[in-house]
C-alpha cells in the first residue's frame, strides 16, 4: 500500500487532510480503462461530446458550493477560487463553441490538378495532465477540456499540496457516466506523476523547470509529445511617456494577484530614470492599501502563501536582496498569522541582477523596481533571464510600446496592461527559453495539438501519372 501524504492547510498551518497515492498497478489499470473507453468517446462524435461536457457543467454548478469550499481549503483564498470556477465553467462553453470549426475536415486541390488533398486528424487516445498547486482547478482543466473535445481520454494528477478539490470534481463526474469513463483525477506526488507518464500517449505539465526537465526526458524516452508550461520571471518596462496612474495600478495587480503565486506574475520592473521616483511613490501608496485576507477570507485582498516551501524561498530572496543593499519601501517579510504564512505587497529599490529577487522565480507579491537610462538598456535587462514566458510594456502610444515589445524575448507581451493571459485565451503563444516547450495552450492550437494530422492524397483521374515508369 502506498504511504499516505498529509496535506497542510495554508491558513492554519495544520495538516488536516490525507491522500493515499495510487500504487503503480492501479495507475496502469486506470489508464487501461480510460484507453478502452476512448474509442466509444470518439465514436460519440463532436456533437455528442459537446452535449456530455455541457451536462458536466450543470453537475458542477449543482455542487458548486462544495467545490468552492474545497478550493478555499486548498489555497486559503476566496475571490481567486470563485474566479477559478467561473473561468473553468466559461472554458467549457468557449471550447464547445470553437471546436466545430477547429475540427472540421477539409478537401483541397493541390499543385497537381488530378491529385486532391483530403485533410483529417485523429486524437491521441490518452492524455496525461500533471498540474500545479497555485491555481489547482484552472490549471488541471485548462488542457483537459480541449483534449476531451478533440476525442481524447484524460487522466489528471493535480498537486499533492492542493488535492481537496478532486473529491467534488469526481462527485460531479459520477452524474455524467459517459464522461466518467474517459476522465479521472488521481491523487499523488511526484512519483505518481512519473508513473503516469509511462502509460499515456501525450503529457501536459505545468510546474517548475527542474521537474519539467524530468517530464521531458521521461516523455522523450517513450517518444511521446510533452507540452510544458514552466517558470517565469516576467519583466515590465515603463517608458517615460507612460501614464503612471495606469501603469502602477496594472503592475500592482499583475504582481500581487493570487499573492504573486502565478507564472505570469510581474516579477521585475524597469522604469525610466525621469519618472522613477514618482513611479515608486505611487506604487508604494497603492501597495499599502492592500490588506491580508486575515483573520477572515474577506479581510483583505492578499491570501496566504499556499506552499510552505515557497515561504522559505520568498524569505531567502528578500534577505539576499537586503543584504546586498536593496531598500524596502513596504512589506518586506514573511509573517506568521494563525499558523499560516503571509507576505504583504513589497516594493524594493536599489536592486540589481546580482540578486536572486531579480533572476530567480520568487512566486510572491514582491515588486523589485530598477531604473534605466535608455530603451536599449531596458530591453537588455528584460531579456537578461533564463525565462521568457510573458512581459509588459507601458507607453503613451500603442506604437511606441509595440516597438519595444517586439524586442522582448517572451511569448506574450501585454501593452499598457499586465497579466492578460490569465483572462484572454485567444492568442497563440509559445514560451521562450526555459519557460516551456511545445505547442501553445492558447488560441486554436490549444485544441488541435491533441490531434495527429492525416493527409489522404486522392488520385481523381484514371490516366497514368506522367512520372510513372513506362510499362508498355
Amino acid at each position: 500500500m502506498s504511504k499516505p501524504i498529509e496535506v497542510r492547510n495554508p491558513r492554519t498551518g495544520k495538516f488536516d487532510y490525507v491522500i493515499i497515492p495510487l500504487p503503480p498497478k492501479l495507475i496502469a489499470q486506470q489508464c487501461n480503462r480510460l484507453r478502452r473507453a476512448q474509442r466509444s468517446w470518439l465514436q460519440l462524435g463532436l456533437e455528442g461530446r459537446i452535449e456530455v461536457l455541457q451536462k458536466w457543467k450543470q453537475a458542477i454548478l449543482s455542487g458548486r458550493d462544495k467545490l468552492t469550499e474545497a478550493l478555499v481549503n486548498d489555497t486559503g483564498r476566496l475571490s481567486i477560487s470563485v474566479l477559478e470556477i467561473d473561468s473553468f465553467l466559461s472554458s467549457i462553453d468557449r471550447w464547445c463553441q470553437l471546436a466545430p470549426e477547429l475540427l472540421r475536415e477539409s478537401v483541397k486541390d493541390t499543385a497537381i490538378s488530378f491529385i486532391q488533398l483530403q485533410q483529417t486528424a485523429v486524437p491521441y487516445p490518452l492524455v496525461g495532465v500533471i498540474s500545479p498547486w497555485n491555481l489547482p482547478l484552472l490549471l488541471s482543466t485548462i488542457d483537459t477540456i480541449p483534449a476531451l473535445l478533440a476525442g481524447c481520454a484524460v487522466i489528471v494528477k493535480p498537486s499533492e499540496l492542493t488535492p481537496r478539490f478532486i473529491a467534488p470534481l469526481l462527485a460531479s463526474l459520477n452524474a455524467v457516466p459517459k464522461l466518467r469513463d474517459v476522465l479521472t483525477f488521481i491523487e499523488g506526488a511526484g512519483e505518481t506523476g512519473s508513473e503516469l507518464i509511462q502509460y499515456v500517449d501525450l503529457v501536459c505539465f505545468t510546474g517548475s523547470v527542474a521537474t519539467g526537465r524530468k517530464v521531458a526526458e521521461a516523455a522523450a524516452k517513450r517518444f511521446i509529445p510533452a507540452f510544458l508550461e514552466l517558470g517565469g520571471k516576467d519583466p515590465a518596462i515603463v517608458l517615460p511617456s507612460a501614464n503612471l496612474d495606469l501603469a502602477t495600478s496594472a503592475i500592482l495587480w499583475g504582481s500581487v494577484v493570487n499573492t504573486g503565486q502565478s507564472c505570469l506574475s510581474i516579477e521585475r520592473i524597469y522604469v525610466a530614470e525621469s519618472i522613477f521616483e514618482e513611479f515608486v511613490e505611487q506604487l508604494v501608496t497603492k501597495a499599502q492599501h492592500l490588506q491580508l485576507a486575515h483573520p477572515t477570507l474577506e479581510s483583505g485582498e492578499i491570501g496566504p502563501i499556499i506552499a510552505e516551501r515557497q515561504a522559505t524561498i520568498i524569505s531567502d530572496h528578500l534577505l539576499d536582496a537586503v543584504e546586498q543593499g536593496a531598500v524596502v519601501h513596504c512589506g518586506g517579510e514573511v509573517e506568521n498569522h494563525g499558523g499560516g504564512w503571509w507576505c504583504r505587497p513589497t516594493v524594493l529599490t536599489s536592486v540589481n541582477h546580482s540578486m536572486k529577487v531579480m533572476t530567480e522565480e520568487t512566486f510572491g507579491p514582491i515588486m523589485p523596481v530598477m531604473p534605466f537610462s535608455t530603451i536599449e538598456e531596458a530591453v537588455n535587462l528584460a531579456n537578461d533571464s533564463i525565462y521568457g514566458l510573458s512581459a509588459a510594456v507601458f507607453a503613451q502610444s500603442e506604437s511606441e510600446a509595440l516597438e519595444v515589445a517586439r524586442q522582448i524575448d517572451a511569448g506574450a507581451i501585454n501593452i499598457n496592461d499586465a497579466g492578460l493571459t490569465a483572462i484572454i485565451h485567444e492568442g497563440e503563444k509559445n514560451a521562450f527559453k526555459f519557460s516551456g516547450m511545445g505547442g501553445s495552450r492558447m488560441g486554436s492550437a490549444a485544441l488541435t495539438r491533441f490531434m495527429r494530422k492525416k493527409a489522404f492524397l486522392v488520385k481523381t483521374n484514371p490516366i497514368a501519372d506522367p512520372w510513372w515508369f513506362d510499362s508498355k
